[in-house]
């Protein structure tokens, strides 16, 4: 019989915060890891993809910080300390922590790079016990002496083979070195090459490892497809066919441009879609995220970094549109799919040229699977779809509306052309002020045409200075200004204008222009 959380030592207020969350039993890692993390243990935890390897570490932090000596919050200087790779993968964290830090009374930040630092360093000056951090943002606050790490008792670093496939490892490896050498240190890491194993034996200290798969085991609930097509047209319908059910689906794409042109197409196609790339501002990858997980729309299409660490439930189709490069990025990618012992489908579509590096790929993956010539209209395609989901029509986006036309506040279409001595309707002001930004543009001075009515700017000033005397009861003076060239009425001392642009013999755009002509505007 599977232990219960309260039978691991999961302090009773953690507890009631799990079973609020649904979460009332624990997973094999979680049992596993428990006991050693909550007694103080360095832990070297590897785990399939979606195991529950958040939970894993995200209890002990909890409970042991609650339960410190040293329980005063101080501003910049946090006692627990989770790295990660992404964004995507430390905003998911912080999502699941902070229910669990909240019911010890706790309180947890998150710290990344492409946003604003104020809010974050507003949040570190205010006081909070665990942070949640990419390790570039992170350094660069340490830099400026904005956050300490000297009272650090939990330090925590998920996905240590990504940040290290990133090249995060030097950062990191400064980063630890900054915590107390006596503090807990837990890793998950689903490898340990590239560098991961330097950092076990460096930074932890008699660790305890808990391995509950093999490193990069494919999930026993997922069903792998290989779709060969005979050509590109052939890839773009089963591609649409793939994404038009009525599922969240997830698109894995090798680059930003392609995963955006997909996301544009399907959108199109009435299949609502977004892309989740590292070209998005932070704004927009949160607003694409909440769209997908909200079902607003049913297809997010990724490239590998951007995807890493996302957390979506129920997403029941993973399709590689483009192949990954290694066996590692297959498996993280179709770990998106069957989380947490759901099932779940990966499609794999492959042109001709590609069919040979694919079968070496999923040799290194261990993963047997027998290739299926297709094309959208296919029996095994139309099977896996199931029902199509609901044609939409995208909204269309607001057309820009040209220069000069339109309702604004200077006048568009009539208003602001004045035409046959400024008759259009425009008011007096805006035909000063049109004429005075056409003279600029000129270079001209004197008496050269101005408005694009064709009218002179004496005509200008006669038809300003009655206006000014019959419809705005202005005096003379005011005319006198406006044809004096001083529309705007700011300065009466000489201005000197130049203009390059070519020769013109156009008269009807204002006459001849000549190249670095030197005008003084009175």
């Amino acid at each position: 019989m599977t232990a219960t959380f309260a039978e691991l030592g999961v302090p009773a207020p953690l507890v009631t915060a799990l079973t609020g969350a649904g979460i009332s039993a624990p997973f094999p890692i979680q049992v596993d890891t428990l006991p050693d993390t909550l007694a103080g243990r360095d832990v070297l935890g590897r785990g399939k993809t979606g195991s529950g390897k958040t939970l894993a570490f995200s209890i002990p932090m909890a409970a042991r910080l609650a339960g410190s000596t040293a329980s005063r919050r101080r501003a910049s200087q946090p006692r627990g300390l989770v790295l990660a790779p992404t964004r995507e993968l430390a905003t998911q964290i912080t999502a699941t922590l902070e229910p669990l830090a909240s019911a010890a009374g706790l309180r947890v930040t998150t710290i990344f790079g492409g946003v604003s630092q104020h809010r974050q360093v507003k949040a570190l000056e205010a006081g909070v016990d665990i942070v949640v951090a990419c390790p570039g943002r992170l350094e660069d606050l340490m830099k400026q002496r904005l956050v300490f790490l000297d009272a650090v008792e939990i330090t925590v670093l998920d996905e240590a083979d990504h940040m290290a496939d990133l090249g995060f490892l030097p950062g990191v490896t400064r980063i630890l070195k900054a915590t107390p050498t006596g503090g807990q240190r837990l890793l998950f890491s689903a490898t340990l090459d590239n560098g991961v194993d330097v950092l076990v034996k460096k930074f932890l200290t008699n660790e305890v490892l808990h391995s509950v798969d093999e490193a990069n085991s494919p999930v026993a609930a997922m069903t792998h497809h290989i779709f060969d097509v005979s050509g590109a047209a052939d890839k773009k319908d089963l591609v649409h066919k793939l994404a038009s059910g009525t599922g969240r689906r997830i698109l894995f794409m090798r680059t930003k441009h392609q995963a955006r042109k997909l996301a544009k197409q399907l959108t199109e196609a009435g299949i609502p879609s977004v892309d989740l790339h590292g070209n998005l501002s932070q704004n927009a990858r949160d607003r694409n995220l909440a769209a997908f997980s909200s079902g607003e729309a049913r297809v997010l299409v990724a490239t590998d970094v951007a995807a890493r660490g996302v957390h979506v439930d129920d997403v029941e189709l993973v399709v590689h549109v483009d192949p990954p490069a290694e066996h590692k990025a297959y498996l993280h990618r179709s770990g998106r799919t069957a989380r947490a012992g759901s099932a779940g489908d990966v499609v794999t579509v492959v042109l001709p040229e590609q069919r040979k590096d694919l079968a070496v790929l999923m040799r290194k993956a261990k993963i047997t699977v027998t290739p299926q010539q297709v094309t959208a209209s296919s029996a095994a395609v139309t099977e896996l779809v199931g029902e199509i989901a609901p044609h939409v029509v995208p909204v269309p986006k607001p057309v820009a509306q040209p220069a000069g036309q339109g309702g604004g506040r200077r006048g568009g279409g009539q208003r602001g052309r004045g035409g046959n001595g400024g008759q259009g309707g425009g008011s007096r002001r805006q035909q000063e002020t049109s004429a005075s930004g056409t003279e600029r543009r000129s270079g001209t001075a004197g008496s050269t045409t101005r408005s694009t009515g064709g009218r002179g700017r004496d005509a200008a000033a006669r038809t300003g200075g009655e206006r000014g005397g019959t419809r705005n009861g202005r005096n003379g003076a005011s005319a006198g200004r406006t044809g004096s060239g001083n529309a705007r009425g700011r300065s009466s001392s000489p201005v000197t204008v130049y203009s390059s642009e070519t020769p013109s013999t156009d008269t009807s755009r204002g006459g001849d222009n000549r190249r670095r002509r030197r005008a003084t505007r009175p």
